[in-house]
């Protein structure tokens, strides 16, 4: 039986060792935290929710159509809604 390499003893594993220098690291820098931060829209959109202010046009507005689509008298302006979905047709077509 031949026994290669004898001279080594205890081989440690490369992964261990990028593991341990990783972890080594961590403690040099010290423990991270998660850290959020919110936009000044988001900021602005979440006072003017709890602050209760409710655009009230925008209110009856869909409140208006929500009447208007579940009696079926909602009718959908087709110009309007080419228009709207032009450019995104015009833009994928071209690739």
């Amino acid at each position: 039986m031949k026994i290669n390499e004898t001279g080594r003893i205890n081989p440690i594993n490369p992964y261990q060792r990028t593991a341990e220098a990783q972890r080594q690291e961590q403690v040099k820098k010290g423990t991270r935290k998660d850290e959020v931060s919110i936009s000044d829209e988001a900021i602005k959109l979440l006072q003017a929710q709890n602050s209760g202010k409710v655009d009230t046009d925008r209110a009856s507005k869909i409140e208006s159509l929500k009447q208007q689509v579940s009696a079926g008298t909602y009718q959908v302006d087709a110009a309007k809604l080419a228009d709207t979905l032009a450019p995104y047709f015009k833009q994928t077509s071209g690739n």
